[in-house]
């Protein structure tokens, strides 16, 4: 029998389509110009995976794509990180997810299609899926529609297996505020957001009181600052670190690639300022380059961007 994978990732698949070097967000009834085009393996669990995968970590993807040439792009980009993909279902009634993305240096907007991404439900995942893992990853509460109501059940298996576990809910593009993340977040070890986020789910100002009502409900909370850096929080107690200096290309999953930069630390036995650290060397280390996976660092890599930037500092 083969060995499990360490890291077991259930989410969305899709791929993006890049405008970046735009200098100004597309205003509808006007045309703006982009300095660059991408068709590139997107949405937040496959940027999260391929982030492990290139820092060295075995992964196991669960999800379903649509029998169409996006959703057999997203196989192969996949497999060509040696990301198991054999969990993944293709339904040949359904449409691989889409999202356009106009990126400038500093921020980016997103039109998504979910096709696919809404179908996914807990019927279709394997109930020894968590056997042997270390670590599972969701996120994408919001577009997950199917598998949405399962979340807590997914995060206590996981757990119940041995597992530690993650998320990240990312952004509702209703922009309300689901109190049903808040029960999700019982269930899970360390939670992601940004700083809008946090606020928004919390209905705090200040970002670090959001963090401490947070860091009630899980033991770890890592909110992602751009280009200030980061604030964790473990027992109430806040740890911040600064973002590193960089001349940004393109942010498209570099949130993403901060989780796995994040994670990749905690399971080498990181503490708090390590994991923050890690991540926001990750996530810089992505916005340097167009797209969200094409930028990820590998361990090389990774140690010399930061003995760069120590360098530097």
């Amino acid at each position: 029998m083969a060995k499990p994978n360490e890291i077991v990732v259930i989410g969305e698949l899709n791929v993006d389509l890049i405008a970046s070097g735009v200098t100004t967000g597309p205003i509808l009834g006007t045309e703006v110009l982009a300095t660059d085009f991408n068709v590139a393996l997107g949405s937040a669990s496959a940027i999260f995976a391929c982030g492990m995968a290139r820092l060295g970590h075995s992964v196991t993807f669960v999800s379903k794509i649509g029998n169409d040439d996006f959703g057999h792009f997203c196989l192969d980009s996949l497999a060509k990180r040696d990301i198991a993909t054999d969990l993944i279902e293709i339904d040949v009634d359904s449409k691989t997810g889409v999202t356009v993305v106009v990126s400038t240096a500093q921020d980016r907007a997103m039109v998504t299609f979910l096709g696919a991404i809404a179908e996914l439900s807990l019927a279709e995942i394997p109930a020894d899926i968590f056997a042997g893992h270390r670590h599972l990853h969701l996120t994408s509460y919001y577009l997950q529609k199917a598998l949405q109501p399962d979340f807590s059940h997914l995060f206590e298996a996981a757990r119940a297996a041995g597992a530690t576990t993650s998320f990240d809910p990312n952004s509702d593009p209703t922009l309300g505020r689901d109190e049903k993340v808040l029960e999700v977040c019982r269930h899970i070890d360390i939670l992601f957001l940004n700083e809008d986020e946090a606020r928004l789910l919390t209905g705090a100002d200040d970002i670090e009181n959001a963090g401490r009502q947070l860091n009630e409900l899980c033991p770890t909370v890592a909110i992602k600052l751009g280009a200030k850096g980061a604030i964790g929080f473990r027992d109430g107690r806040p740890v911040r670190v600064e973002g590193f200096k960089i001349d940004a290309v393109d942010s498209t999953g570099a949130g993403d690639s901060f989780a796995a930069g994040f994670v990749h630390a905690f399971l080498e036995g990181g503490d708090l300022r390590q994991c923050l650290t890690i991540g926001n060397a990750c996530g810089a280390f992505s916005a340097s380059r167009p797209g969200g996976t094409d930028g990820q660092p590998d361990p090389e890599e990774l140690e010399r961007f930061l003995m760069y930037a120590s360098l530097r500092a």
